[in-house]
């Protein structure tokens, strides 16, 4: 199952447990008034019952919409940083003067991935990654791979913009 189909189904079955609260609600409505002509204590502590059953459903779902739009900002506010450390990337590599193949060696490398596999993925050798990593460390300034995440992730926390 997907993420957006789990979303789907949460979401489903939180509008689905909230119109079953509507419904007892209607349920003891009904019940209330047709006894409203003769009273008992029943009565009374039914119509309690409705008054604390509208207020928490009515709470339950102003607190679903304000989690709903929550989530959409924190998606905005994600999908902007996303764009602004990728943008940050590229200003780093072009004003260090990467080449293409080096550009692609130092992505693959910030994500995490194996000098092995980025071998693979390029269809060069080991030896060929470790050198273009170490000009690509060279370039930088920085002596490995977690210095140059550092550099990265430095220049978009502290928000300068510069490279």
């Amino acid at each position: 199952m997907t993420e957006e189909q789990r979303l789907a189904l949460r979401r489903g079955l939180f509008l689905g447990a909230a119109a079953l609260q509507a419904l007892c609600g209607i349920l003891y409505i009904v019940d209330v008034g047709s006894e409203i002509m003769q009273p008992s204590a029943d009565t009374w502590r039914e119509l309690l019952a409705i008054v604390a059953l509208t207020v928490g459903t009515s709470i339950t779902l102003r607190e679903y919409l304000h989690l709903i739009k929550r989530n959409a900002r924190v998606e905005r506010q994600l999908a902007v940083a996303t764009g602004e450390f990728q943008a940050a990337i590229e200003q780093h590599f072009a004003q260090w003067g990467l080449s293409e193949a080096e550009r692609d060696v130092a992505l693959l490398s910030i994500k995490g991935v194996p000098v092995s596999e980025i071998a693979r993925l390029r269809g060069s050798r080991d030896g060929t990654v470790k050198a273009q990593s170490t000009a690509v460390y060279r370039k930088a300034g920085v002596s490995s791979r977690a210095e140059l995440i550092s550099v990265l992730i430095e220049d978009l926390i502290d928000g300068s913009g510069k490279a």
